[in-house]
């Protein structure tokens, strides 16, 4: 499930996200929103995908009938989309590591590279790379094909990481900058802001009613949900605090704006591996770790758009897999031949459609499975004042939060 949860949320987003919205500020929000907020609602999407054996078309249908039907659509849809620009990024990242690999970063190869990184046919060709390989370890199954990656990928890129840290610390004023990054200013924060650490708590956790009721469908009945919860949650919290650690100090010793977007971390890593001892190897090493934990999510949303195909539509698997291969390999197009759409995409279906998704996950567990399903999922029983507690929190304070920060944002920009 951490595999799941940690990827490009991690790596890529969450840096400029801070950038972008409130520095630290938006740190402290988004850790909040984490504990208050996301670990229920994971707990919640696994235990309607534990309690339908089912993917979302037919999870919300079960539990909401006719109106979750159209609800499972909606979220599929954006899965289909969100899933094109993200294959994208992942592409991008290949061809990083590739370029890391080949040619490494220094000051006569830069142009090369950025002419690569926006060339839409060397990236269509990458993404395209990344979608079916992807959809080949699919091919082999859960067990054999996508927890045998997972448990090799994570470990691998949480060691480069942490040595990465200590690479861009050491860095001239580095410490320094990432200090005075740190003190908050809440002043600084606005609607936007505070919808966007909202959604990028639930983007992070890949919440939205899609991955992890797909992956709840397959949970064993004895599974602990509220332990397996927290324990995945400071698993993903943690690597994106550890990605911040590398990359904010490294774009600030560059003189790097912190909110360029989408572009950060491809404008900042090159300049680092240039920069430090044996940048080479270490940035292709990392390269490659960023690209097999970000692996693992393309493979968490496509086993989504699998599970519409072999469970709603009755499709074989391998006919389902072809099907999802050649739409995506299609929708991805634009968003390589105009990268600059993928950071309005992203706000759109990063964070709008994921928190409404996990809102709606929440309505159709608690209130449409009703409150004995839903208790003896997450807790194995119904009384106490723990189970009464959490029944509380996530039919009425989690969905109605997610509601009241989407219309802040809404107001924010119309």
């Amino acid at each position: 499930m951490v595999g799941v949860a940690v990827g490009l949320g991690n790596v890529w987003r969450f840096p400029y996200m801070m950038g972008r919205y409130g520095g630290s500020a938006f740190l402290f929000v988004y850790l909040a929103f984490v504990i208050a907020f996301a670990v229920p609602a994971l707990m919640g999407e696994w235990a309607l995908g534990r309690a339908t054996r089912r993917g979302p078309l037919g999870a919300f249908t079960a539990a909401l009938g006719r109106p979750g039907h159209g609800i499972g659509l909606l979220l599929l849809f954006t899965i289909l989309v969100s899933t094109s620009y993200y294959v994208v990024v992942v592409g991008n990242v290949v061809y990083t590591a590739a370029f890391s690999a080949w040619r490494g970063f220094a000051a006569e190869t830069t142009d090369a590279y950025g002419r690569g990184l926006a060339s839409g046919p060397i990236q269509t060709v990458a993404s395209w790379l990344v979608l079916w390989l992807a959809l080949l370890v699919m091919y082999f199954g859960l067990h054999r094909g996508v927890e045998r990656v997972s448990k090799m990928f994570v470990p691998f890129f949480g060691v480069v990481v942490t040595y990465l840290i200590v690479s861009s610390l050491r860095l001239p004023n580095a410490t320094h900058h990432l200090v005075e990054f740190l003190k908050p200013d809440f002043g600084a924060l606005t609607g936007t802001s505070v919808f966007a650490a909202m959604g990028q708590a639930f983007f992070s956790l890949s919440l939205g009613g899609t991955f992890y009721l797909i992956y709840g469908s397959y949970l064993r009945d004895d599974e602990p949900i509220p332990g397996s919860a927290v324990l995945t949650a400071l698993g993903d919290v943690g690597a994106a605090l550890l990605a911040a650690l590398f990359i904010v100090p490294a774009s600030l010793a560059f003189g790097l704006d912190l909110a360029a977007g989408p572009q950060l971390i491809f404008n900042t890593l090159p300049q680092l591996f240039a920069d430090i001892p044996g940048g080479r190897g270490l940035g292709t090493f990392f390269l490659l770790a960023l690209t097999t934990v970000s692996f693992l999510s393309v493979i968490a949303a496509l086993q989504v758009l699998l599970g519409a195909g072999v469970d709603a539509l009755g499709w074989p698997r391998g006919r389902s897999l072809l099907v999802i291969g050649g739409v995506e390999s299609l929708l991805l197009l634009p968003s390589t031949f105009h990268p600059s759409l993928i950071g309005t995409l992203d706000l759109i279906f990063g964070s709008g459609m994921q928190v409404l998704g996990s809102g709606l996950a929440l309505i159709a567990l608690t209130w449409g499975l009703g409150r004995e399903r839903t208790l003896q999922q997450i807790f194995r029983r119904t009384a106490g004042p723990q189970p009464r507690f959490y029944l509380f929190w996530a039919r009425w304070v989690v969905p109605a939060a997610l509601l009241v920060t989407l219309g802040v944002y809404l107001h924010d920009i119309l």
